[in-house]
């Protein structure tokens, strides 16, 4: 079993325009056109029976849609997603208990696209209320390659986060991009032994001696195989896992056991 922890596409009508103009600002091209279908594809050619889709809500009128969407898709053909919420939301309460309603195993948020910092309040009581229902928060961490002048989530801030919720958010909070993207250094001083997980998406493949360093004194525990298609192939990034020093056992929580944890119980 191997469970894609991080991926994104697009509604058929808005896939090719929205993944070009996203790929001419970050300078990245894709893998496939970003579309539901080309994910599916991908996974069949290389051996990924389930993926996870997180979408996220550059604004508050886009939420209804965007969870409407993730509910009815849940499950549907071994793919999986998170519901969306944005720092604006109107009713933070109303809107997460949709979420949770709706089967979805948590929420997304990027601060960098919605344009605050992680330990901003309207983060932290989202991610206060998202953890009393149960839900998980996924977050980018660190760098985004479009906003590299302005990191909207540093270790520092999770670090902030993480004291001001006590616990509350204990093992349910997701790190994405090996905990802070282009800032292994501080993830390994700073996160690694906190009780976080943290996916590979978009890193193995940059620098994998430091994210295997990172892996080794986290624990593979809490580390989910990750790839951010359509921006890397599933079939390399499953490689780099495969083939790598770890154990049987730890490549299997990665691949698979941890995720099949937070999705299923």
């Amino acid at each position: 079993m191997v469970i894609d922890f991080h991926t994104h596409t697009f509604p058929d009508k808005i896939a090719e325009k929205t993944i070009m103009q996203l790929s001419k600002i970050c300078g990245i091209t894709p893998q496939n056109d970003s579309k539901r279908s080309s994910l599916l594809a991908s996974m069949r050619e290389n051996g990924i029976d389930r993926s996870v889709v997180l979408p996220v809500a550059t604004s508050p009128k886009q939420e209804s849609s965007i969870n409407s969407l993730s509910a009815e898709l849940n499950g549907r053909d071994g793919i999986f997603y998170a519901g969306g919420i944005h720092p604006d939301c109107a009713d933070v309460c109303g809107t997460l208990d949709f979420i949770k309603e709706s089967g979805l195993f948590g929420i997304k948020l990027h601060p960098d696209y919605q344009g605050v910092h992680f330990d901003d309040p309207r983060y932290v009581n989202i991610m206060r209320e998202a953890a009393k229902r149960g839900l998980y928060i996924v977050t980018h961490a660190g760098i985004d390659v479009s906003f590299r002048e302005h990191v909207h989530c540093t270790p520092d801030m999770i670090l902030n986060v993480l004291g001001q919720l006590g616990g509350l958010i204990d093992d349910r909070l997701i790190l994405a991009h090996m905990g802070s993207y282009e800032m292994p250094g501080e993830v390994l001083d700073k996160i690694c032994g906190k009780p976080v997980y943290m996916d590979t998406a978009a890193v193995l493949d940059l620098y994998p001696e430091k994210c295997f360093e990172i892996i080794r004194k986290h624990g593979a525990d809490r580390i989910l195989f990750a790839t951010d298609s359509p921006w890397k192939h599933q079939g390399e990034y499953r490689k780099i896992i495969e083939n790598s020093p770890l154990d049987d056992g730890e490549k299997q929580k990665i691949l698979s056991e941890n995720a099949e944890r937070i999705l299923f119980g």
